[in-house]
C-alpha cells in the first residue's frame, strides 16, 4: 500500500491523460456523432450503437437530460403518452398509469439517469463540456463529413483557440430549441438551402406528432431529432411531455442505420 501511495499525483494524472487519449484516438473518426445529450439523443446514441455503430455524444453542459432536469415548471415529474413506453421498457424506466387514457407520469430524475445509463450501457461513449461550433462539409456531392468542436470552457472564456475535428458518417443536431448544428449550417453553407423557421406556440398534441414526423435527414450527413426538428420546421411546442422526444430518436437511429448500412 505505502508504494502505491508514492508518486500517487503523477499516477492519477498518467492514468487520466491515458485512457482519456485512448477515448478521442477512437472518437476522431466515428460513425455518428449526436449533438445534444437530451432525451431525443441518449435515445437515439443507445439504438444506435446497439446495432454496432461507433457512436459518440458531445454535450455542451457537465449534465445529462436537456429538459428533462426541471420537469414541469421543477415539479419533477414529466408526462409520456403511450406509444413512447416500449422505449421507457427498452431503457427499465418506471410509468405510473394515469386516470387520463393514453398518458403516462414519469420521474425526471430517474428518465435523466436511465437514459443516459441506457446509451452508456449500450457502447455510446457521451463526451461532457463540449461545444460543436461548426461542420466538416465536402463538394462534388455536398455533404457534411464531422464536427469541429471546442471546449465549452473555452468559448465562455472568448478565447481565439482553433477546434478539432471529428470526422463521421452521420452528424445528428438533438440540441434542442435553439437547433444550433443547423444554425451554423443554415449560416454558412447557403448552398444547402437551410432555412429554420423557428419553434411556434404551445400545441402540445401537434406538436409531439409533428416533431416524429419531421424526424430525419435534413441534408446528406446531417439529421435532426427532438425540438431541432421544431426549430427548423416552424412547429409548435409541447412543454413536459416527452414521447414525442423519445420517438424521435429512435426514429432517427433507424433512418441513419437504414442510410449508413445500404
Amino acid at each position: 500500500m505505502a508504494t502505491l501511495f508514492n508518486n500517487l499525483e503523477y499516477k492519477i494524472t498518467k492514468l487520466i491523460v491515458e485512457h482519456s487519449l485512448r477515448d478521442w484516438l477512437e472518437i476522431s473518426s466515428t460513425d455518428v456523432v449526436i449533438v445534444g445529450a437530451g432525451p431525443a439523443g441518449l435515445t437515439a446514441a443507445k439504438y444506435l450503437a446497439d446495432n454496432g455503430l461507433k457512436t459518440v455524444v458531445f454535450e455542451r453542459r457537465l449534465s445529462f437530460g436537456g429538459g428533462i432536469g426541471g420537469g414541469g415548471m421543477l415539479f419533477h415529474k414529466i408526462v409520456v403518452e403511450e406509444d413512447a413506453l416500449s422505449i421507457l421498457d427498452d431503457f427499465k424506466i418506471k410509468y405510473e398509469e394515469t386516470d387520463i387514457k393514453g398518458l403516462y407520469v414519469v420521474n425526471s430524475a430517474e428518465l435523466m439517469a436511465k437514459l443516459a445509463s441506457g446509451a452508456i450501457d449500450s457502447g455510446a461513449k457521451v463526451i461532457h463540456g463540449v461545444t460543436v461550433e461548426d461542420v466538416i462539409f465536402r463538394t462534388n456531392p455536398l455533404r457534411i463529413h464531422g464536427v469541429a468542436i471546442q471546449w465549452t470552457a473555452v468559448v465562455m472564456s472568448d478565447f481565439h483557440v482553433d477546434p478539432l475535428l471529428v470526422m463521421s458518417k452521420a452528424v445528428v443536431d438533438a440540441t434542442g430549441h435553439d437547433a444550433e448544428v443547423l444554425s451554423v449550417v443554415s449560416r454558412k453553407i447557403p448552398e444547402l438551402n437551410i432555412r429554420l423557421l423557428g419553434e411556434k406556440s404551445a400545441y402540445s398534441g401537434i406538436g409531439e406528432k409533428l416533431v416524429v414526423k419531421n424526424t430525419g435527414k435534413v441534408v446528406p450527413g446531417l439529421y435532426a431529432t427532438g425540438m431541432a426538428v421544431a426549430a427548423l420546421y416552424g412547429t409548435p411546442r409541447m412543454g413536459p411531455i416527452f414521447g414525442g422526444m423519445l420517438l424521435s430518436g429512435e426514429k432517427v437511429a433507424e433512418i441513419i442505420l437504414s442510410d449508413i448500412k445500404s
